[in-house]
């Protein structure tokens, strides 16, 4: 009975880690739109000079 229950328990684990995985997300981001970008273009010509 021990061994039987020892291997549910990780037949259960192993699961919820898989559905954690590869199920559909659950994040709650915030919708506040397309922010703008204020950085810095990347230009691989202008390399600095160390």
């Amino acid at each position: 009975m021990k061994v039987i229950e020892t291997v549910r328990g990780m037949v259960n684990y192993l699961a919820e880690g898989f559905l954690r995985l590869f199920g559909p997300t659950n994040d709650e981001y915030p919708e506040i739109g397309i922010q703008p970008f204020e950085g810095e273009v990347y230009n691989p010509s202008s390399s600095a000079d160390w």
